[in-house]
């Protein structure tokens, strides 16, 4: 039995966390809407499975792909009554050792990546020619968790609180900072994956946090485009990109006091929407209260248009790019993009021979459309509770505060509790 010990209250702070061990020694963190002490006993007799983490180099592509052979015998879309993100009863023990919860997060019985090496920076330089050509080989290494939303297997995450989203960011938030503190851990992706079009094998509302022990791809292109502009332009990036679409209105979906939701001109996705803060911002844990509560309302109103686009909810990715341990400080500024394949409501976007082959993205809607699609939706139609009492109608013509200056109420950062 363990009993799980409540972090000190913190200013500013709504969500409480509380953290306990499975019986195979994995780490299971609970954030609570409200202040709560948890008795945490999980009486399975588990082990972690078989079968390593590793990850090989693509000297054709400069990337590094990871073999987890162990995922190959995760559970595949189970009936509703043996759901293992559901809470534990007196019939069935899950991986949520509670009868009930608000937001948990777990170690993943099955990860991508886990390890505490890091991959050396130098790699390429210490290894011979033949090594490199055939593949370097490297011990697994990196951390994956898995976020339930809400202990309600018939929810969406659409559907959940204004409060219980706020839970949902600090908890994001929270296993960032904790991530990019571990040894094996270059950066933080913390992403949700919805409906069995994208490829979810699991039905009940959550998403994934992973930690990678090396910067992604995407994240690289980003960095070196963001450096490349600045020492070009002498200016941010980002702060550019935002600015213009502002300036330009016709892509904008929605705008808030703290950010601005927009489809961009070069979109590949049939909707892609992208989440800027006004602040340059670099990772989830330097977000204020006010910039977390905002986002939190702006979100669900974002989620709720888009399950009214085409006749069901809507198949998505969507994600947190944040700036990764060892960035050049100021070069990344945080947003989130969502993307659907959805392009009709009997049609998917295939990634096909353009996309799939040649990495070149053929997009059959215009930006301009979609997004005129999405601002028509939410014109009086959000809900006023996930919505937010105070929210303003979305806009194209006032220009938001960008890059100002932090708060003054910025939350003050705590270590965790062990």
């Amino acid at each position: 039995m363990t009993t799980a010990h409540e972090a000190p209250e913190t200013q500013h702070r709504r969500a409480h966390k509380s953290r306990a061990q499975l019986a195979d020694g994995r780490e299971i963190i609970f954030f609570d809407d409200a202040p709560r002490t948890r008795t945490v006993q999980d009486r399975r007799e588990i082990t972690r499975p078989e079968g390593g983490n590793e990850m090989r180099y693509d000297p054709l592509l400069r990337e590094w792909v990871a073999i987890a052979a162990a995922r190959q015998h995760r559970t595949h879309l189970p009936s509703s009554d043996q759901c293992p993100l559901c809470p534990t009863t007196e019939d069935r023990a899950s991986e949520v050792p509670q009868a009930e919860y608000d937001v948990v997060v777990f170690e993943n019985r099955f990860p991508s990546f886990r390890g505490d090496v890091p991959v050396p920076g130098d790699f390429l330089s210490t290894t011979t020619a033949a090594a490199e050509s055939a593949g370097i080989r490297q011990h697994g290494s990196g951390r994956c968790e898995v976020v339930c939303f809400t202990d309600d297997h018939t929810s969406q995450l659409a559907q959940v609180s204004a409060e219980r989203m706020r839970t949902v960011v600090d908890a994001w938030a929270d296993r960032s900072e904790a991530m990019l503190a571990e040894p094996g851990v270059e950066q933080v992706y913390c992403f949700e994956n919805r409906g069995e079009e994208i490829g979810v094998t699991l039905h009940h509302p959550h998403g994934q946090i992973y930690g990678y022990p090396f910067i992604t791809p995407r994240t690289r292109t980003l960095l070196e485009s963001a450096a490349d502009y600045r020492e070009r332009r002498g200016a941010d990036l980002f702060a550019d990109i935002l600015a213009a679409e502002v300036s330009d209105g016709r892509r904008i979906v929605a705008r808030t006091e703290h950010w601005t939701a927009f489809i961009p001109a070069w979109a590949r996705w049939p909707v892609e929407l992208h989440i800027y803060p006004h602040r340059a911002v670099e990772r989830l844990p330097e977000l204020t209260g006010a910039e977390r509560d905002d986002f939190a309302a702006l979100y669900l109103d974002l989620l709720q248009r888009g399950d009214q686009l085409f006749d069901g909810p809507l198949p998505y990715i969507s994600g947190w790019q944040q700036a990764p341990a060892s960035a050049e400080p100021g070069l990344m500024r945080l947003h989130l993009q969502l993307f659907s394949i959805r392009r009709a409501e009997n049609k998917l976007k295939f990634l096909a021979g353009s996309e799939s082959g040649m990495g070149v993205f053929i997009n059959d809607i215009a930006p301009e459309d979609m997004a005129r699609r999405l601002v028509d939706l939410g014109a009086g139609s959000a809900d006023a509770d996930a919505a937010g009492a105070d929210s303003a109608e979305p806009s194209t013509d006032a220009e938001p505060p960008i890059d100002a200056e932090p708060p003054t109420d910025a939350e003050p950062h705590t270590e965790e509790t062990r």
